[in-house]
């Protein structure tokens, strides 16, 4: 049955009143198990900072064929540049070593169809809550709200001047970037 949980574990250690997480605490056990520190150091290593969706289809290291510390990755709802993306942003250009930025969003993205209206309403009767004081940044143009999240990046006073910026469209289906903002 789709998004069923395994049954509680009461076998964690340090951890006997979870039980919505026993799967993914079980799995970080084995993990840790394991795990040998690389001592890597937490600037990225290739200079890259990623702005993307959260749609858990998509891999970023996978998908750019990066390693661990390669990149600084920041993901939320349709890849969007937020204030808060802009305050991490300074923090990796001037702190964490990000020497260029890809704005990467996607295809059947679910902020594509619907309106922030409709994202509302349908919170609304699902759940009884009023959401409408929140901003949800849904997309009604895909290639236009890229080209401008692109320029939030590039016009902002806080960032290094001539940081080289993009933006890619990555299809879900065939795994293939589109580049429909290119370096200026």
């Amino acid at each position: 049955m789709p998004g069923r949980r395994p049954a509680p574990r009461r076998d964690l250690v340090g951890c006997p009143a979870v039980t919505s997480f026993d799967d993914v605490l079980a799995a970080n056990a084995e993990h840790a198990r394991t795990y040998t520190d690389t001592g890597m150091a937490g600037r990225a290593a290739r200079g890259l900072g990623l702005v993307m969706c959260m749609d858990s289809r998509i891999s970023p290291l996978d998908m750019l064929g990066l390693q661990p510390g390669d990149a600084k990755i920041l993901r939320n709802a349709g890849a969007r540049v937020t204030g808060d993306v802009l305050r991490t942003l300074v923090l990796a250009t001037h702190l964490l070593g990000v020497e260029r930025v890809l704005v990467v969003a996607h295809t059947d993205c679910r902020m594509t169809k619907a309106t922030d209206e409709q994202v509302h309403a349908t919170i609304a009767e699902s759940a009884g809550l009023d959401t409408r004081s929140l901003e949800f940044r849904t997309i009604p143009d895909q290639r236009a709200t890229l080209e401008h999240d692109v320029q939030r990046i590039r016009s902002s006073p806080y960032l290094p001047a001539g940081l080289p910026v993009a933006g890619c469209v990555y299809d879900v289906r065939s795994g293939r970037l589109d580049v429909l903002v290119p370096e200026a």
